[in-house]
């Protein structure tokens, strides 16, 4: 399978070759079959898609084909190749924003590092970081109705900020602590901010087919791409290959013409003994820590 339970059921077959058969896998025998995630309909073309990557890259290619156009604040338009590239750096900040805001919404991070306010020499300054703690808040605001409106920014003792809103006297508190900004992840995201400011530091425009959307940061571009590009498009996520006819089974994965495989060194060896060991062991405690490690780190959950 192409999913979540595939993976499993692959580490479990690996670690039974690796224990059992390492000559197979010695000698470069083994092999896994990559199965398509996904498959898409467009009129009468249908195509076959390994996993998230290929489907975005489809749903963008499809929006582009279709005329899409991301005028940035200052006029400058953008299409064709161009936003192609622009799709790509967008789509490659929001997955570091998401490493991120694992206990902050990723909006604030997005729009935190949008304002070069993951720079831990700006928010050494209590005056320079409140400044744009308060800048932060009113972007915040102007993503959101106007009675969900609210935001109040400050900067905290540790070099991080602070993010406060309360609606229907309910209070809701989020901080990028120092932290947090010290971290690897944020020293990463904020090597972005340059390109960030040029297209993102005011509100842009994304127009597709005489319909214009606004546009506030790397994550709505790419959301607002992908929802274009379903348009017209039939999608349908496969859980499991017995979810597949036979005809597509061979199609896309079995056939030696237009098959993908995976071929397996002996240099996973050790991964796949660790993971298995981990996840699988009798041992209760090396599980449980990585379940709490990582649990927040998910993207993509099968329930």
């Amino acid at each position: 399978d192409a999913d979540v339970d595939g993976s499993h059921i692959r580490t479990l077959l690996l670690t039974f070759f690796f224990r059992q058969m390492p000559d197979v896998v010695e000698r470069g025998y083994l092999y896994i079959a990559q199965p398509p995630l996904y498959r898409a309909k467009r009129g009468n073309s249908e195509v076959y898609l390994k996993d998230d990557d290929a489907l975005e890259n489809y749903l963008f290619n499809a929006a582009i084909d279709e005329g899409a156009v991301f005028t940035t604040f200052d006029g400058t338009q953008i299409a064709g190749a161009d936003l192609a590239q622009v799709l790509d750096q967008a789509r490659a900040t929001k997955k570091e924003v998401m490493s991120v805001a694992r206990h902050v919404p990723a909006t604030v991070v997005e729009q935190a590092a949008i304002l070069s306010a993951l720079d831990r020499a700006l928010l050494s300054d209590r005056g320079q970081a409140t400044e744009v703690a308060n800048f932060i808040a009113k972007r915040l605001d102007a993503l959101v109705e106007p009675l969900e409106r609210g935001w109040e920014g400050t900067s905290l003792n540790d070099g991080g900020l602070a993010f406060t809103r309360t609606l229907r006297g309910v209070t809701e508190y989020h901080a990028i602590d120092g932290a947090l900004v010290r971290s690897q992840d944020a020293r990463r995201l904020n090597e972005r901010a340059g390109k960030l400011q040029k297209l993102y530091a005011k509100h842009g425009l994304l127009s597709v087919k005489g319909k214009e959307t606004p546009i506030t940061g790397p994550m709505s571009l790419v959301g607002e791409i992908m929802d274009f590009g379903r348009k017209g498009i039939a999608m349908q996520r496969y859980k499991g290959l017995g979810e597949m006819n036979p005809d597509q089974l061979w199609e896309t994965t079995l056939d030696p013409n237009a098959r993908t495989l995976l071929q397996v060194k002996v240099s996973h060896t050790d991964d796949a003994e660790d993971v298995f060991s981990t996840l699988m062991g009798d041992v209760v405690e090396p599980r449980r820590d990585f379940i709490q490690q990582n649990a927040l780190k998910v993207a993509n959950l099968d329930v």
